[in-house]
């Protein structure tokens, strides 16, 4: 009889999470014995930076993948970066160690007490198995939960429970398939179709689940055919739609009122992958101007419930976007030419204006490269220069949280080592996922990581004009080199002073990790 490390063994190959992100301690050795052939053990330096590099290398690779971490310590380490994950909608699957059965009543050292209570409300289903021949089931639904959710999971197992024999029921894990089917009813499409038809002036608000999806390139299709503006819905962290399309209109300010504002004149707004709305500064007023009608289309049940205003239609973005291709007539004129990006703004001094880095980018770097980005007070500057056209050529941070941009760079660059990769990061963010340079010099990841040195937390000085609270202390951190902390990692790593040379370093194709530092001038977001 297989024990139940061998039978789990087996089923996480059988479901293709053989790559595994972690930062194990005593807990979770046990579990690691034996990994079979053909499994990969990503290690990072801390628990943020290892989700953070498993949640861009998910999304990158459109896969759920395992996560493993160590006990309470360890999870607790981790949960900052997993905000970022459950907003994006990311399948991961935490899998952590917990102390043997007998020490977890006395709370001997390293038992996490009530471990699923731990990561709750974050994580989309947690679970610690009520004995060790449940353990293979429970793993089986942790990723079968976070398929279907789309969101992280959590399953703390004990560790004498890996050597234990697995039970006669247990190998029926191995053949287990769950499937979800989201098409519109006959009635339920016939109504859509009907509403959208007969919109005079309808507006189309796509979310980061449409480029997750795959299905950046049928967006376009169905803006074209609508011919009416384009939104991409606030607090963006995928691109799900090219933002010099003649159509587009930018992201929508994350505020009730201004996205308000945005609809004005509007008879219908249809929204497809996104929330309604993840809003951010507290800008209250209508929801929606006199006379506009909202409808949502998502696959995230909790978003369709929780939405303040409009209808709601849970269901496949992906089947809706076909059910109205087949079913529109175009309208009005050709979409016409892509909008040129305008000249970039220059800085005084020796540093550069974040516009003249992402002209570089934009200039230098193949059509197809993508980016994940953390430098917020960059943001306006962004969108001026950058000129996207390819699904999955944007991450961010999906619910803010600094840490993200270095290790999901990473994970992005080892799901797609065909693709280009690069991250954009500021100074006031490197920090929180610094250690995995460590990881992708171990990994040899061809990456190249373009920090933008401005010496302070732009985005919080910008938010403190706007709450009026200009002298808060702590927003300043001068003297970081990071090139000596990249080569400190094994990352070779670079200081560029002016645009020529910067030019001419992004025109290089190396095949390893590399750090580029820039000197910029600070920059508000909008």
């Amino acid at each position: 009889m297989p024990t139940v490390r061998r039978l789990c063994h087996d089923f996480l190959d059988r479901q293709g999470l053989t790559t595994v992100f972690g930062n194990p301690g005593s807990n979770e050795l046990p579990f690691l014995a034996d990994l079979p052939d053909g499994f990969r053990y990503v290690l990072g330096l801390h628990e943020g930076a290892v989700v953070g590099m498993a949640d861009g290398y998910a999304q990158a690779s459109g896969r759920p993948v395992l996560v493993n971490l160590h006990a309470a310590s360890g999870s607790g380490n981790a949960m900052g970066a997993l905000t970022n994950a459950v907003a994006s909608r990311t399948p991961l699957v935490v899998l952590a160690g917990q102390q043997v059965r007998p020490a977890i009543g006395p709370e001997a050292n390293l038992a996490s007490v009530d471990a699923q209570t731990l990561m709750k409300p974050l994580v989309g289903w947690a679970a610690e198995p009520a004995c060790a021949e449940d353990v293979p089931r429970a793993l089986a639904q942790a990723v079968f939960e976070a398929r279907l959710q789309q969101r992280p999971t959590y399953l703390s197992v004990p560790y004498d429970d890996w050597s234990a024999e697995a039970g006669d029921n247990a190998p029926a894990v191995l053949d287990r398939r769950v499937e979800r089917a989201s098409v519109p009813g006959g009635e339920q499409a016939r109504a859509l179709v009907e509403r959208v038809a007969a919109a005079r002036r309808p507006a189309l608000v796509l979310g980061g689940d449409i480029d997750s999806a795959g299905l950046f390139d049928d967006a376009v299709r169905l803006a074209e055919r609508l011919g009416g503006p384009v939104w991409a819905a606030p607090s963006l962290f995928r691109l799900p739609f090219p933002n010099r399309h003649p159509q587009f209109r930018g992201v929508l300010p994350a505020g009730i009122a201004p996205v308000s504002e945005a609809f004005e004149g509007h008879d219908l707004v249809l929204v497809l992958g996104a929330p309604v709305f993840r809003y951010h500064e507290y800008l209250p007023g209508r929801y929606l101007p006199e006379g506009t009608r909202l409808v949502q289309v998502t696959k995230d049940a909790s978003a369709a419930a929780r939405a303040p205003m409009g209808e709601a239609l849970v269901a496949d973005p992906g089947a809706v976007i076909g059910l109205l291709l087949k079913s529109l007539d175009a309208r009005g004129e050709p979409a016409g030419p892509y909008r040129p990006a305008p000249e970039p703004l220059t800085a005084d001094g020796p540093s550069l204006h974040p516009e003249q880095v992402f002209a570089a980018l934009r200039d230098e770097l193949p059509e197809d490269t993508a980016y994940v980005v953390e430098s917020t007070s960059t943001n306006s500057a962004w969108w001026r220069q950058m000129d996207l056209r390819r699904q999955g050529s944007y991450y961010f941070p999906a619910a803010g949280g600094l840490g993200f941009g270095l290790p999901g760079a990473v994970g992005v660059a080892m799901a797609q080592p065909g693709r280009p990769v690069v991250g954009v990061i500021g100074d006031g963010s490197a920090n929180y996922g610094i250690t995995a340079l460590w990881t992708a010099a171990q990994h040899r990841v061809p990456l190249t990581i373009v920090l933008l040195r401005n010496g302070t937390y732009g985005a919080l000085r910008w938010f403190g004009g706007l709450l009026g609270v200009p002298d808060a202390p702590g927003l300043d951190i001068p003297g970081l080199d990071f090139t000596r902390v990249a080569e400190g990692y094994g990352v070779r790593a670079q200081h560029v002073g002016g645009v020529e040379e910067l030019r001419a370093v992004l025109a290089e194709r190396p095949d390893h990790p590399r750090l580029i530092q820039v000197d910029t001038a600070l920059t508000t977001p909008s």
